[in-house]
């Protein structure tokens, strides 16, 4: 595993942070039961999961088409989507948010 430092708890203001990865945007979101972190663009268009819609606390819809993903595994659950969005283990230390990230 390649832990790697992306921010700081405190850095999520809201309840979701985009952090730059060697040049991959992941979003890192923070629901009721912790965090979890999958990459920002929708598989099926070029559209930023980060400003779509958090639904039944654990799915994002694309705002381009409507496509919705699982925010803890990536896995795309409704169409237009036909592939899964890659996703990271979190893991929290001492206030800073690390994930486990293999450019």
């Amino acid at each position: 595993m390649a832990w790697i430092k992306v921010a700081a708890e405190k850095d999520l203001t809201d309840d979701r942070l985009v952090v730059d990865c060697d040049d991959v945007e992941i979003v890192i979101f923070r629901l009721e039961d912790g965090y979890y972190a999958i990459e920002d663009e929708c598989s099926h268009a070029e559209a930023s999961l980060s400003e779509g819609e958090i639904r039944e606390g654990c799915k994002i819809s694309c705002p381009l088409h409507g496509a919705m993903f699982d925010i803890r595994t990536g896995k795309n659950l409704s169409f237009p989507a036909v592939v899964p969005v890659n996703a990271f283990p979190v893991k929290v230390e001492d206030g800073d948010i690390f994930i486990d990230y293999e450019g």
